[in-house]
């Protein structure tokens, strides 16, 4: 009866084990695609953010209104 117990224990162990390493598994993949995803962000960002830098030096300065 005993080592009936203890196999039940160890299986519902084994189980439990299983499971947690098959969420964390789902997580890692989950956590590595988000990093993906933000590292092509921040590139946009940066892209961006020197687009506008470009454009406001090409731009002409403006001129005072005509009643100055």
């Amino acid at each position: 009866m005993i080592a009936t117990q203890q196999n039940a224990r160890i299986e519902a162990l084994e189980a439990h084990c299983a499971h947690q390493d098959r969420v964390l598994n789902e997580l890692s993949d989950a956590v590595a695609a988000q990093w993906t995803r933000i590292d092509a962000l921040t590139r946009e960002v940066l892209r961006l953010r020197e687009e506008i830098r470009g454009l406001n030096q090409t731009a002409s300065p403006e001129k005072p209104p005509p009643h100055y």
